[in-house]
């Protein structure tokens, strides 16, 4: 008895990645100044959210040590997502 085919969502995407075979055509690596500059930008974004974020837990009244944890955490964790990203 014949195995059945392979579904084709359980393909590996690193395989089809690697053919050049995806969905979007493979794009080239940002030149070193324009990834630093992105990054730069998106980093000042962060700092935005974190002042927003900041401005409308001490509006709510919220304890000024709860409100540096909570930003302080947020930050962290957008700034570890922004600069592990390989597609910026």
């Amino acid at each position: 008895m014949t195995e059945p085919a392979e579904h084709p969502a359980e393909r590996d995407e690193t395989t089809v990645r690697a053919r050049g075979k995806g969905f979007l055509p493979p794009r080239a690596d940002r030149w070193g100044v324009e990834s630093l500059f992105v990054r730069v930008v998106a980093t000042g974004g962060i700092v935005g959210i974190g002042t927003a974020l900041a401005a409308i837990l001490g509006w709510q009244d919220v304890a000024a040590w709860i409100i540096g944890i909570v930003v302080s955490g947020v930050s962290v964790l957008l700034a570890a997502l922004l600069w592990s990203s390989r597609t910026l």
